[in-house]
């Protein structure tokens, strides 16, 4: 079973080891094992990095947990979604669309009709399935949009 809620900052390490471990192993297709662009995609993804995103009052950050274990991390920042990266060994498991889910309920709990999000080509086909539109490429990725 898959629990969603709020990020604590004790969930910090290991949302950054998940944030890390997702880019990683996970989007091979975006980065090609380039040392140099694999080292600006995690960055900001230590633990540093993530407790910063956990300070901006701006951005709401989700874990997802299954058996007490932190399996994904997503956060939202006003009519986007910003984050929504979960570990190799819980992928394909229903983790990441119940995140997804949760996330978009957030959205539509602040007023937001219209969500959008820049998509990784590894995560291009999951947004389209959950009913995502392709809207063409953005900076750092994949323009997409979805009625709420």
């Amino acid at each position: 079973m898959v629990n969603i809620r709020k990020a604590k900052t004790t969930d910090i390490p290991a949302m950054s080891r998940v944030l890390t471990a997702s880019i990683t192993s996970l989007c091979i297709e975006d980065h090609g094992n380039d040392s140099s662009r694999l080292h600006q995609w995690t960055k900001n993804k230590s633990e540093a990095g993530v407790g910063e995103m956990m300070d901006n009052q701006d951005q709401t950050v989700w874990v997802a947990e299954v058996s007490g274990e932190i399996a994904a991390v997503g956060a939202v920042a006003g009519d986007s979604i910003v984050l929504n990266y979960v570990a190799p060994e819980h992928r394909f498991q229903g983790v990441s669309k119940a995140l997804l889910a949760t996330m978009e309920d957030s959205l539509r709990d602040a007023g937001i009709s219209l969500g959008k999000l820049v998509s990784t080509r590894t995560a291009l086909r999951f947004y389209l399935a959950c009913g995502w539109s392709e809207l063409g490429p953005g900076a750092g990725g994949i323009r997409l949009e979805k009625i709420l």
